[in-house]
């Protein structure tokens, strides 16, 4: 079967990528082609306040199309370095992004659900670092980042699978949820992030991004930089007079 992206919006202000490359939606180069033409129109379009990546079948993404990678010879390292090109974007992405993996997610999957803001698995979802699987390093950098050493060691060393409660545990995701439940779990955690302030959801998300590696007085700085545009925003008017009046305030991103 052809690997494609089916590309939607299920909610107002919500955008969702599902991922479909039978049997282990693995990214060959042209898919992530296409991966990045639709993340570079999801930066444009303003409506979209929050994006789902999920896959189809059993499985979230299985990284790199293996078989292809056999035959590429001296352009190994010019798809690598596409793949980075498509975890920065995600990562630097205007609005948040959720990962709903719901099945196998290893190797480059995993890296792609490192990149996202927000992670909830299926219960039956399974994660392997297996960049030592294949000779290669997956995950090494993101991943103790977001678990800390030890528990990132031991996944990234091994190679093994750990499985949804574990992936909790460490976490590597925020909560798990039936197979069955998952997506729409996904898109209503995503709605209520599009119902947010989209200014400041953005703000906020550009300030987490930079948050470990910022000293405290540069952080400082950053923070009263981004305050200081928020607070003459017509949203956080609307907001204030919202509130006031005992009503929702109603966002447009200005």
């Amino acid at each position: 079967m052809t690997a494609e992206l089916h590309v939607s919006r299920p909610n107002d202000g919500v955008a969702l990528i599902e991922i479909d490359a039978p049997p282990a939606n693995a990214l060959g180069t042209a898919i992530r082609r296409r991966f990045l033409a639709e993340l570079d129109a999801i930066e444009r379009d303003t409506d979209v306040r929050a994006l789902v990546i999920t896959g189809r079948g059993n499985a979230f993404c299985s990284g790199d199309d293996l078989k292809e990678a056999a035959e590429r010879g001296e352009g190994a390292l010019e798809s690598l370095d596409q793949f980075a090109a498509l975890y920065e974007a995600i990562e630097t992405l205007r609005v948040p992004v959720i990962a709903a993996v719901n099945g196998w997610c290893m190797g480059g999957g995993l890296e792609l659900a490192l990149a996202c803001d927000i992670r909830l698995a299926s219960s039956n979802a399974s994660f392997t670092c297996s960049g030592v699987n294949v000779g290669l390093i997956a995950s090494a950098y993101r991943l103790p980042r977001l678990i800390g050493p030890a528990h990132a060691n031991t996944m990234l060393l091994t190679g093994l699978p750990f499985d949804a409660v574990s992936a909790v545990n460490f976490g590597l995701v925020a909560a798990a949820h039936s197979p069955e439940g998952l997506q729409e779990a996904a898109l209503t955690l995503a709605g209520r992030i599009a119902s947010r302030a989209p200014l400041s959801v953005e703000a906020t998300k550009r300030i987490v991004s930079l948050a470990l590696d910022t000293e405290p007085d540069d952080a400082l700085s950053i923070v009263a930089e981004e305050l200081a545009t928020l607070a003459e925003s017509e949203d956080h008017r609307n907001a204030l007079a919202a509130f006031a009046e005992k009503r929702q305030p109603v966002f447009r991103r200005r």
